[in-house]
């Protein structure tokens, strides 16, 4: 039952991702293109780093997919330990799981990076640019953050509450 919700927005995400790819690349010049004033832009760049360009010299394209990998089999794991019926959990592994491959074949098809083109901020002030995937990534993480940390405190509330029913004195008497 899972993968009724995993591949669907899985493949969805990678492919909205691979095509607003293309089309940035194809339709957009180094001059950014006001979309709502200068608050919202598409802006063309080349991110051959990670997150906010993190950048780690002459391998970064090597380290971040070898780093992908290792992501990708972690997400993997928790999809597999994740059970039926728990789709938010699952709805954040596969965002972040879709962000992370849609990232990971821009590394593989190009030497330049990450194709990134949604820009936004205030004059100088800006947020790096993104894409489709970072997105992906960062809203599966802020999901499974809050899905985990929920577990973690059913788990928490369900020990403190068979520890207070083993110290409680029992009504049995022999």
């Amino acid at each position: 039952m899972k993968a009724i919700v995993a591949f669907p927005v899985f493949l969805g995400v990678v492919i909205l991702d691979q095509i607003s790819k293309l089309v940035a690349e194809a339709t957009l010049a180094a001059t950014p293109q006001p979309v709502f004033g200068e608050w919202f832009r598409f802006a063309l760049v080349y991110n051959p780093g990670a997150a906010f360009g993190l950048h780690l010299g002459p391998y970064s394209r090597w380290i971040f997919m070898g780093l992908t990998a290792g992501a990708l089999v972690i997400l993997s794991r928790l999809y597999r330990q994740t059970e039926d019926g728990d789709y938010r959990r699952v709805l954040a592994v596969a965002l972040v799981a879709a962000g992370a491959v849609g990232n990971v074949i821009d590394r593989i098809r190009s030497e330049y990076g990450v194709v990134d083109f949604l820009d936004v901020g205030f004059g100088v002030h800006r947020w790096p640019t993104f894409n489709v995937a970072d997105m992906a990534v960062s809203g599966g993480a802020m999901l499974l953050a809050l899905v985990l940390w929920n577990e973690e405190r059913r788990e928490v509330a369900a020990a403190d509450a068979a520890r207070a029913q083993a110290a409680a004195p029992s009504d049995y008497a022999p």
